[in-house]
């Protein structure tokens, strides 16, 4: 039995804890502190003490710069406010949601089965939101949409609309990289490939519940872009399946297909006659662009935009929206926000945040995109060693990646596995940021999120376990120690060890001679390399 990660166990905490009910009863302007942030701040906490105890260096130089620029931008936009006292509030969320809890999450990942913890928590608390939010539209009982308590929040409650939206398109985007790096035909191995595609199938029906357009243009970019790093003709016939499920789901929902039909009508409906929401969307948005006019360079700093809205909004922008149902009575929600996080942050933090905040973004999607196209490369291309063998003693599932030992070729997956959902996870919060912005409950998940993306786009962990790359050498990281989290020893030149069990091609046949007792043994066809410390 595998040890417990309990490095991990802070992050999988935080994911967790999201699972209780939101206990908020007001849509009061003061802070909203849930669980999941109490739990946050002692994820942060925890991996400070571990990078005091080991006494290394904790991030890279890319790493430090990637990371750390939203900070030091949000920190400009802090002290150039206008009202430096009440941006105080709004400099550490940022801090926290963008800069802290990634960095910790980056630090704390230490493997792919590290990283499978906190990406299952994610899937296991968009389950129970789920089964929540399709409970609340049979029975009637979830938030007031059209006139009727159908829409599905999940234990959010009806003033987070987008709350359960967004846990279940995390959960869809997981459950469906999972599944497909799974191996399709290998004995023994066929259930888990399927529950995984079937629960990612499954979120869909809450996700189509939720009644939240920008969440599902998220899910089908996202799941699309996964789809597609998992090979194009595979993507197809997945996509052609998912399109035969939504004709079968929409018909079988009876009364609220219609329902349904309206909200995917409207999505295209931008000009002739609008609802309700997006014209106040609408209005947002041009404040904000209107903000950022006034105060292009640092904005107006964060928290700034709820006081200068009312300067460059028209006047057929809405107060607030209306929310009841799903246990709470009726109540009007003020519109605090542009319902847009790269236009909020135009405006309260101007060009510097968001040239920092879009850098770092930009900067992860293409390091994870990298490291999957050079793992892909590393497939096609035999491993040293390897290119003599018969196909006869391969393993076909071995063979297809170059590599003679399954195991190699089940590395190869489980890491294209974590890196499509990481790539897939940041895809969709950067469409999902289009309509929508930081605030909730479920802010901290996104932090987490961001995180994970971030461990596989910068940490050197996150190849670790896998294979060498053709012409590479095998790991040479130490299975213990304050190594495996991608740290330098604290004192002196690194130590690098070889081991058989991280070699690809395993020990050579016989016993092995004195010399090769007191070495390293590689492949059959290759030399025992000396390790020179």
């Amino acid at each position: 039995m595998r040890a417990v990660p309990w490095p991990v166990l802070p992050a999988v905490a935080t994911v967790l804890l999201l699972c209780l009910p939101d206990q908020r009863g007001d849509v009061g302007g003061g802070p909203h502190v849930t669980p999941a942030d109490l739990a946050s701040v002692g994820l942060v906490g925890y991996c400070a003490l571990r990078l005091l105890r080991d006494r290394a260096r904790p991030l890279t130089r890319t790493a430090a710069v990637v990371l750390g620029a939203p900070a030091l931008a949000v920190a400009v936009a802090t002290v150039a406010a206008d009202d430096p006292s009440s941006a105080l509030t709004g400099f550490a969320r940022c801090t926290q949601i963008f800069v802290l809890v990634p960095i910790a999450v980056v630090l704390l990942l230490r493997s792919r089965r590290d990283f499978r913890w906190v990406a299952g928590a994610v899937v296991v608390l968009a389950v129970v939101q789920g089964v929540v939010g399709v409970r609340q539209y049979v029975t009637g009982t979830g938030a007031s949409y059209a006139g009727r308590d159908v829409r599905a929040v999940g234990t959010f409650g009806p003033l987070d609309v987008m709350a359960m939206a967004t846990t279940v398109g995390y959960g869809a985007v997981i459950a469906l990289s999972v599944g497909l790096a799974l191996p399709p035909t290998r004995t023994g191995a066929r259930w888990p490939r399927r529950a995984a595609l079937c629960c990612a199938a499954a979120l869909l029906v809450p996700l189509a519940l939720s009644f939240s357009r920008g969440a599902w243009i998220a899910t089908a970019c996202a799941g699309t872009v996964v789809l597609f790093l998992h090979g194009a003709r595979r993507a197809l016939r997945v996509m052609a399946a998912l399109a035969a499920a939504a004709v079968l789901a929409v018909c079988g929902l009876g009364a609220g297909s219609g329902l349904m039909a309206e909200r995917l009508d409207s999505i295209t409906r931008v000009s002739a006659a609008p609802d309700r929401s997006v014209t106040d969307r609408y209005s947002l948005w041009a404040a904000a662009t209107g903000i950022w006019r006034d105060h292009p360079v640092t904005g107006v700093g964060p928290k700034g935009f709820a006081a200068h809205r009312d300067g460059h909004a028209s006047i057929g922008l809405s107060a607030a929206s209306d929310t009841a149902g799903a246990g709470h009575a009726f109540q009007r929600e003020p519109l605090l926000s542009p319902h847009n996080m790269y236009l909020l942050v135009l405006s309260e933090q101007g060009l510097i945040g968001a040239v920092a905040l879009l850098g770092c973004w930009s900067a992860l999607l293409l390091c994870g995109l990298s490291r999957l196209s050079a793992l892909r490369r590393a497939g096609r291309t035999p491993l040293p060693g390897h290119a003599a063998m018969p196909p006869s003693t391969v393993a076909p599932q071995a063979a297809a990646s170059g590599c003679a030992d399954p195991g190699c070729a089940g590395a190869r997956r489980g890491a294209t596995g974590c890196g499509a959902a990481a790539v897939g996870l940041l895809v969709w919060q950067a469409v999902d940021f289009l309509y929508a912005d930081i605030g909730g409950p479920t802010t901290v998940l996104t932090s987490v999120v961001l995180g994970l993306a971030a461990w596989w786009a910068l940490s050197p962990a996150a190849l670790r376990d896998a294979p060498p790359t053709p012409g590479g050498r095998a790991s040479t990281t130490p299975a213990s120690g304050p190594h495996r989290a991608g740290l330098r020893p604290p004192y002196g030149r690194p130590a690098f060890h070889t081991t058989n069990a991280a070699h690809p091609c395993g020990p050579p046949p016989g016993p092995p001679s004195p010399r090769q007792a007191s070495t390293p043994r590689g492949c059959p066809n290759a030399h025992a390399e000396e390790v020179r410390r």
